[in-house]
């Protein structure tokens, strides 16, 4: 029984370091290269695991050094994957990712063996957490399984695409940044579909909790901002460890912001995920302790 499984996508980051984003037809020089772990699965599965929970990881991977690479960080994070399927004839999934002197990045993901990711069967877990860089149909039959299986259900919806009542009414928690809930409707439409609790991420300006008729603001946590890549899936991840873990969502989404706001201070994203002993120590700090 594992406390989260991430069904999603793993890629090979590859970062270009500039002042600012060019524009449509401009080309500019970079200031750095860089070549990271990543996909917001395996982003996610790791921050699972260094928040301290049990985690199994559902992706696939190209038979080729980049897929090597993202399985052998998963072991060495001690995350389960056994079913991290290798496509014989594809190459592993790519993130070309465009990092400004603020932080800010832009991002075109090649999917690679990402389109190979099946949900036959799931781990036995406590939360199941998915994202939107595999295949749809993917994502419908795991979230059949976790609801089957009573497991709590977890979607983050990047890259924000078109979804249905029947993947949203199977969605415990589905969780937008500000950008991505607009492009799926607005909170009322995802919660009248059926989704249990729409948490939307805001950056800078924290983080919105609607349940139930009921939002709860939450603050960001302060942060000197070097690469923001790794926010959004230290955020999920540090969220479905807290919730395996028992807390309530409004605890959960607390140590989240504070994941989220530290991994924002280090370049890539699996580089950038902390630990919990660091996040901890930030709540005891932002509570005066």
């Amino acid at each position: 029984m594992f406390d989260v499984t991430v069904i999603g996508s793993a890629n090979l980051d590859l970062v270009v370091r500039a002042e600012r984003h060019p524009s449509p037809g401009e080309t500019l020089h970079g200031s750095g290269y860089a070549e990271h772990p990543g996909g917001k699965g395996l982003n996610q599965a790791v921050a699972a695991a260094r928040a301290g929970a049990s985690t199994a990881f559902v992706g696939a991977v190209g038979d080729d050094q980049a897929g090597r690479l993202l399985a052998s960080v998963a072991t060495t994070e001690s995350i389960d994957v056994s079913q991290l399927s290798v496509a014989a004839d594809v190459p592993t999934g790519r993130a070309l990712i465009t990092v400004d002197d603020a932080g800010e990045n832009s991002i075109i993901v090649i999917a690679g063996a990402n389109d190979d990711v099946v949900a036959a069967r799931l781990p036995a877990s406590t939360v199941v957490l998915l994202q939107l860089e595999i295949p749809l149909p993917t994502v419908t039959k795991a979230l059949e399984l976790a609801r089957q299986q009573r497991c709590t259900t977890i979607l983050n919806p990047a890259p924000a695409a078109p979804l249905s009542r029947q993947v949203l009414e199977l969605c415990d928690i589905v969780v937008p940044n500000e950008h991505e809930v607009e492009l799926l409707g607005g909170v009322g439409a995802l919660v009248d579909q059926g989704v249990g609790h729409v948490i939307v991420t805001r950056g800078a300006n924290g983080v919105d909790v609607h349940s139930a008729g009921d939002t709860v603001h939450v603050d960001a946590a302060e942060a000197d901002v070097v690469d923001t890549t790794g926010a959004g899936d230290a955020f999920c991840g540090n969220l479905a460890a807290r919730l395996a873990a028992g807390d309530p969502l409004d605890d959960a989404v607390r140590w989240a912001v504070v994941a989220g706001a530290l991994a924002v201070s280090h370049d890539g994203a699996i580089p950038s995920l902390p630990a919990s002993v660091d996040v901890r120590r930030r709540l005891g700090k932002r509570a005066g302790t």
